[in-house]
């Protein structure tokens, strides 16, 4: 992991989906500190809506990546956006948005990162017909 990163966004959903994807990110570019993983395993709706807002003032991040639009994580996500100005959202989150976002995060301010991370993670998705 590269020091020097700071930790610019939040990846949160089910199990260890957010910490996989953070361990393929730091595997491909070593910039895995930048993103912080929170898994909503166990927890409920208030418990994962008050580790989010956590985690912002810890180390005030400006995004969040979720796994699934209508997921737990994202619904308690878009309660803290409400009354945190400039919090951007990015849902149904890949490795290729995040490998994007890490290398952009530096360059672009954070919503715009994040929906630079987006356009490219749908770019990624192409079905390969047999």
């Amino acid at each position: 992991m590269d020091p020097d990163v700071a930790p610019r966004a939040i990846v949160a959903g089910h199990g260890a989906f957010p910490a996989g994807l953070i361990s393929a990110v730091e595997q491909i570019t070593g910039r895995g500190n930048a993103l912080i993983p929170f898994s909503n395993a166990s927890l409920g709706r208030e418990d994962i809506e008050s580790g989010i807002r956590e985690l912002i003032a810890v180390h005030a991040v400006q995004v969040i990546f979720t796994d699934l639009p209508g997921g737990s994580a994202t619904l308690a996500a878009r309660r803290v956006q409400r009354d945190t100005p400039g919090l951007a959202l990015v849902t149904g989150v890949g490795l290729a948005s995040l490998i994007d976002f890490v290398f952009c995060a530096t360059e672009m301010s954070a919503a715009d990162a994040a929906r630079h991370a987006a356009e490219k993670g749908r770019a990624a998705i192409v079905a390969v017909a047999v």
